[in-house]
């Protein structure tokens, strides 16, 4: 790792238990491209020490785990040769491949802020642990892009249509939510999170390693309260049940509830080609193992850097912050099934491959 990478990702051995922080928090550790690669090396490594026998993920400060990747970054990138949006996005699917296939408990704090790319490095883990501060989404139609970092695969493999739900709109779900969904495994407070690591250190990892970090965790686990996803549930199967985009919408429409109106508000604002994608996206994951599923994310991944939408996305949501995006084309009706299987097809500089 270079300097900057190794302040931004705290590594430390305790006993058995290696952990590493992300430790940019006035940036909501959002990851660059050196702590991917940081966080890869590292990875890599503890999975070969025999030294190791489990990894803790967290982030510094008080707002949140991961707000994503450097989405700054990916701008400036597709507004020139876009060989670094390249670059970031075959470095990060690679590592969540890693992660998916990880032989050693991988354990994710998930305190605070958990969207995009710190999705990437949770979700594909063994355990997420969510606390009171836990906020997930997934909000990447609304700035051009489309739910990544393995949503194809993680997202339509959650109970019902929930995954569709939470791809298209976006929509933030709390501990409680987490823990109903799939998204996380354990509800620990915030304030117990230093004696859970404390026990994960001291812990007897002699025996299968899986178990021993479920009996660990179990022991500091407790009740987050009644999910209000389970009382939309029947709701969200019906409306996100649709074969277009538009079918759901008008399903929506249908409904006649303040949280129907209100997701149908926010579905209108998001980038049309996005929302086609991504409903396409989501049904081709359902069938898909997880190294396929990444090879078709880093397709749409480049089609995205290489359009319109997500560049203005981020314009108008970090750039310039007046959160009025111009999408083109503007409008569902406008966008073609021609357009979105161009959004499929392999890249000028070939596909993601892994070994």
């Amino acid at each position: 790792m270079n300097a900057a990478s190794e302040d931004d990702l705290l590594c430390e051995r305790r006993g058995a238990l290696a952990l590493v922080t992300l430790n940019r928090p006035r940036s909501l550790n959002a990851l660059t491209l050196s702590m991917f690669r940081g966080l890869a090396a590292r990875a890599a490594a503890w999975a070969a020490d025999p030294e190791v026998a489990a990894v803790v993920i967290a982030g510094a400060g008080e707002r949140a785990f991961c707000a994503g990747g450097d989405v700054v970054a990916v701008y400036d990138s597709a507004r020139g040769d876009r060989k670094l949006a390249a670059e970031l996005f075959r470095v990060e699917y690679t590592l969540n491949r890693d992660l998916f296939r990880y032989p050693k408990p991988a354990i994710a704090l998930i305190d605070g802020i958990v969207m995009g790319g710190g999705a990437g490095i949770s979700l594909h883990g063994s355990h997420r642990v969510a606390t009171e501060r836990t906020l997930f989404a997934m909000p990447e139609t609304s700035i051009g892009l489309f739910p990544d970092v393995g949503s194809s695969y993680v997202l339509p493999r959650l109970p019902g249509e929930l995954g569709l739900y939470l791809g298209l709109a976006g929509a933030r779900l709390a501990a409680a939510d987490c823990l109903y969904a799939g998204i996380a495994t354990h509800y620990v407070g915030r304030a117990r999170l230093p004696a859970l690591v404390d026990a994960l250190a001291a812990a007897d990892w002699s025996g299968d390693a899986r178990a021993v970090a479920n009996a660990v965790i179990a022991a500091f686990a407790s009740a987050p309260g009644d999910p209000p996803l389970a009382a939309r549930r029947a709701a969200i199967d019906r409306c996100f049940s649709g074969g277009s985009v538009e079918a759901i919408l008008a399903a929506l429409e249908a409904e006649e509830s303040g949280w129907a109106q209100e997701t149908r508000s926010t579905l209108r604002k998001c980038s049309p080609t996005s929302l086609k994608v991504t409903l396409r996206q989501l049904r081709a994951g359902a069938t898909l193992d997880f190294e396929d599923a990444m090879t078709m994310e880093y397709r749409l991944s480049q089609a995205c850097v290489a359009g319109h939408d997500f560049v203005e996305g981020i314009r108008a949501a970090v750039i310039d912050k007046d959160r009025a995006p111009k999408w083109r084309p503007a409008s569902l009706a406008e966008v073609s099934e021609a357009m979105i299987d161009a959004q499929f097809i392999p890249p000028e500089d070939g596909d993601l491959t892994f070994d």
